[in-house]
């Protein structure tokens, strides 16, 4: 039986979400953007894992910034979406739709997913059974659209549509409590979800939060990948029916102002 994949996550910043992501076999290890250099460096001496890799989803400050203090103390090769051209600190290699990138062992799949910004990479470990999705999909949420129309990004959560359930959603941010009222706004009567907003506050009251997620938690809570049923067309004042897409646009337009 394989050795199970290591996994460590933290709080960076305010609400950013820091990943550390180990292959056990070879002891190869990435961090999922550096968001600042402190929680990063102090979670790998707390494990006593050593960095080989930082991945990066794109380009904005908040995702970047630790990176030359975190490279200069291990040596971390850092990967980074091509389209974000020079925008990203001390790059070894850049990466785009199709290409792998591999963590010792481990072995990501390289998906572009703009919508939030165009440079945006998400990585699917498939063997791993976990999805490093940025500021794209977000535990009960989505990236805010700031640099393409909307439908881009509903093309790129569509992305995620094929994941098993059990996948686990590794995510840029803790906006859950935030997304959680959001979406019951969106759908009040749905149990999973009222539950899940429970399970979020329980999680925030114990210095917690709910990332990963997994798909199949989010596709039974997450209104922004519901945008096929007619409850979630109907709370945008929209007929049943109504292409998923519109929904989506009009969803996001709504959580914009909520």
């Amino acid at each position: 039986m394989a050795a199970e994949t290591e996994i460590r996550t933290f709080l960076c910043r305010s609400d950013n979400i820091g990943v550390l992501i180990r292959d056990p076999v070879t002891g190869a290890c990435a961090a999922i953007d550096v968001p600042e250099a402190g929680p990063v460096l102090k979670a790998l001496d707390e494990t006593g894992w050593r960095l080989t890799d930082i991945l990066v989803t794109h380009r904005h400050g908040d995702h970047v910034e630790g990176i030359p203090a975190v490279k200069r103390a291990t040596g971390a090769r850092v990967v980074a979406p091509a389209k974000a051209g020079n925008a990203v600190p001390d790059v070894d290699v850049t990466v785009g739709e199709g290409d792998t990138v591999q963590v010792g062992g481990l072995t990501a799949q390289v998906w572009e997913t703009p919508g939030h910004c165009a440079d945006h990479v998400t990585y699917w470990f498939e063997e791993a059974g976990l999805v490093c999705s940025g500021d794209t999909l977000f535990t009960l949420g989505c990236g805010r659209v700031m640099e393409s129309p909307p439908e881009t990004l509903w093309r790129s959560l569509r992305r995620f549509e094929h994941l098993p359930d059990a996948t686990r959603v590794f995510s840029g941010h803790d906006y859950v409590l935030s997304n959680a009222r959001f979406a019951l706004a969106a759908e009040p009567d749905n149990r999973d979800l009222l539950a899940r907003k429970a399970e979020a506050e329980r999680a925030k009251a114990e210095g917690r939060f709910l990332i990963p997620s997994t798909m199949g938690d989010e596709r039974a809570t997450n209104p922004f990948l519901r945008a096929s049923l007619p409850t979630l067309a109907k709370s945008v004042d929209l007929a049943p029916g109504t292409d998923p897409e519109a929904v989506f646009v009009a969803l996001r337009a709504w959580k914009d102002r909520f």
